[in-house]
């Protein structure tokens, strides 16, 4: 296996936000978002293992190899503490890498994030994954979005490109079938996310056919919630312009004030 090939970086600024593409996409997918935050932040934006240039790259297998893998990658650029957003099978990872190293994690905004609950529409996953040519991934995308919305021609242009590499399709449609067993999702514990102490932003699009926005009920009473009226699971497509400003506001979010144990002094 090989490390992370590629990467797109840009902005300028004291801090720096991470992005983290979710299941069948490409790190194009985030070019508004980026645009609209590049004055403020350095920004890093990854093909996840399995996509595009990271097709065959550490991480491959799964959410918990692909969070090892990029906090691997970021531990060698020296960055600090990263800001993280993820949308989907990146908010799965993005929370992940949250939990497997909390001090090396600024914030969190999860856009429609995977495991979350074990509820799944896995034909309409299936379905995106074996999507080729323009058509049928502008028609898959629709599908996942609200019933207003239009799928951008670039990202369309963009998945176009990815999908078109050598063993790309291939590689999606084994990820749906394995990530969509039996119908269901993996699933993180909420005793587990109860414990993240940094800026936890979950943005969820009201009309997702995807995930459930039922998946929201059950979040830690510390989360921040913010329900995007007539739109679907992709978030990032359908309003980049928002997704960019909630980043922006919980980039600037102070962590958590854990309680002290009990019997332990308060500071």
């Amino acid at each position: 296996m090989l490390p992370f090939p590629y990467t797109v970086e840009g902005g300028a600024g004291p801090k720096t936000i991470v992005f983290l593409h979710g299941f069948g996409a490409c790190r194009e997918i985030w070019r508004d978002v980026m645009t609209s935050l590049a004055a403020e932040a350095k920004l890093l934006a990854y093909d996840l293992p399995g996509h595009g240039h990271s097709l065959e790259c550490e991480g491959m297998g799964g959410a918990k190899p692909a969070a090892r893998a990029i906090l691997a990658d970021l531990a060698a650029r020296q960055l600090g503490k990263v800001h993280l957003v993820g949308h989907s099978m990146g908010g799965a990872i993005a929370t992940l890498m949250a939990l497997a190293d909390p001090g090396s994690v600024a914030s969190l905004t999860l856009l429609a994030p995977g495991g979350f609950g074990p509820e799944i529409n896995a034909t309409l996953l299936r379905r995106y994954a074996a999507a080729t040519g323009r058509k049928q991934i502008r028609a898959s995308l629709a599908a996942m979005s609200g019933p207003r919305s239009v799928p951008p021609d670039h990202v369309v242009d963009a998945l176009c490109r990815m999908r078109k590499r050598p063993r790309q399709l291939q590689a999606l449609i084994d990820m749906a079938a394995a990530m969509t067993k039996d119908d269901r999702q993996g699933v993180i514990p909420g005793a587990q996310l109860d414990t993240l102490d940094m800026p936890v932003m979950v943005v969820w699009g009201v009309e997702d056919p995807l995930l459930p926005v039922s998946q929201t009920e059950a979040l830690p009473s510390h989360f921040h919630l913010h329900h995007v009226l007539d739109a679907g699971h992709m978030l990032v497509e359908e309003a980049p312009d928002l997704v960019a400003e909630i980043v922006r506001r919980n980039t600037r979010r102070r962590a958590r004030r854990l309680r002290p144990a009990l019997g332990a002094a308060a500071s």
